[in-house]
């Protein structure tokens, strides 16, 4: 209860200051992250925070599953952009190409570490988060199309990534007697329970919802708790049948998009709402956890690896996948920049630390938070030298519409 307190209390101090903050770059996540390494991540911290219990697990699950469901609703307006900003490649071929490369690197930095954590690593420092850059989103001065990738990029890669990293997990903490084959066949029925309901909630749910405004039972204002209500009643019901929750999630969220162009895209205000909340619990979670793990400092090999996922792995696949596509030369770099890491780091670290043996959670949580430390400076650093860049450059004339902000 003095957790909860204290975290609504930070929330109403912050919104009466943000526009304040906002001038010297201080954003929400940055906030909710400090007051998380000075409350809880200390030796006697002001406000415990156990995250080892099972109430703590399935919550911050919940954060991911609304996430997931939110970015998937924002497809009605990606439909409007797809094969303008070279989404299939950034999602087809440059995002399983820096899992891969950060995968290498970890074997480069961390020589004789088992492939299985070095892939949960690289699956937990790879999904692009715009949550702690989002203004780059609604900065006019960077080129829409530039825009428009990331928003859908950050939309979707956590989506995908999702089942990959239950099913590393599951190979890390598996049952002896548990075969490679068995596992696979675990991951796949729980992909596809998720799917499944996933669909039928999703369509069955839109369906309720058209009908209840064409009849006049319901008002688009008070439909928005039927947006609030999906994700979280999808999640449970996937998770009562051993599917995969997130999947669930974000597939609803795919088929209750369609329905959102019909009761007014402000149908989704509070569901984004509350997952804007989340995420900065999330965040406060992650300034404890990343106290703990720099108690005694960052080891080099740690911090080198967070630069090699920040940029070689990012940047290269980025760059060459968008090659021979509309963009420009400096556009290519920007996007392959801008890539910033946040809430979706932060959960699968959380999950991972939950859930793998302590020397295997700690090294995927020191890698995590030292990933997503140097990604709040280097990238909160260089968007506006970037933004700038574009106005004394301008790039060739674009041609798509422009998305709206992301999470």
């Amino acid at each position: 209860m003095i957790a909860l307190l204290v975290l609504l209390s930070l929330l109403f101090l912050w919104t009466v200051v943000s526009d304040r903050l906002a001038r010297w770059s201080i954003t929400a996540p940055i906030t909710f992250a400090a007051a998380g390494i000075l409350l809880s991540g200390q030796d006697h911290p002001v406000v415990p925070l156990d995250m080892d219990t099972h109430t703590f697990q399935r919550a911050i699950e919940l954060v991911l599953a609304v996430m997931l469901f939110t970015d998937a609703t924002e497809a009605r307006e990606y439909a409007r952009l797809r094969g303008a900003v070279g989404e299939g490649r950034l999602l087809g071929i440059a995002l399983p190409t820096s899992l891969v490369l950060a995968t290498l690197a970890g074997a480069l930095v961390f020589p004789g570490t088992s492939w299985w954590l070095l892939a949960v690593a690289a699956l937990v420092v790879m999904p692009m988060d715009l949550a702690p850059v989002l203004m780059i989103l609604r900065d006019e001065r960077v080129p829409l199309r530039v825009r428009a990738a990331l928003n859908i990029e950050g939309g979707f890669n956590d989506g995908l990534i999702s089942p990959l990293f239950v099913f590393c997990v599951a190979n890390l903490v598996s049952a002896e007697g548990d075969t490679f084959g068995d596992l696979l066949l675990n991951a796949l029925k729980g992909a596809v329970y998720a799917a499944i309901i996933g669909s039928a909630l999703g369509v069955l749910a839109s369906q309720a919802v058209r009908r209840a405004l064409e009849s006049g039972w319901a008002k688009p204002a008070s439909l928005r708790m039927a947006g609030l209500a999906l994700p979280f009643l999808t999640y449970a019901a996937s998770v009562l049948v051993e599917g995969n929750g997130f999947v669930a999630a974000f597939v609803a969220g795919l088929w209750y998009a369609n329905t959102v162009s019909v009761i007014g895209s402000d149908s989704l205000d509070l569901v984004q709402d509350v997952s804007h909340l989340l995420a900065l619990a999330a965040w406060y979670a992650f300034g404890a956890l990343a106290a703990e793990a720099f108690a005694d400092g960052i080891a080099l090999q740690v911090l080198a690896y967070a630069l090699l996922v920040l940029t070689v792995a990012r940047f290269v696949p980025v760059t060459v996948s968008l090659t021979g596509t509309d963009f420009t030369r400096p556009e290519r770099v920007a996007i392959g920049w801008l890539g910033p890491r946040g809430v979706t780091s932060i959960v699968f670290a959380v999950l991972a630390s939950i859930q793998l043996p302590q020397v295997d959670a700690d090294f995927v949580v020191n890698v995590t938070a030292a990933t997503v430390l140097l990604s709040v400076v280097l990238h909160g650093v260089s968007a506006e030298p970037v933004a700038r860049w574009f106005v004394r450059h301008p790039q060739p004339e674009e041609r798509v519409p422009p998305p709206d902000p992301g999470r």
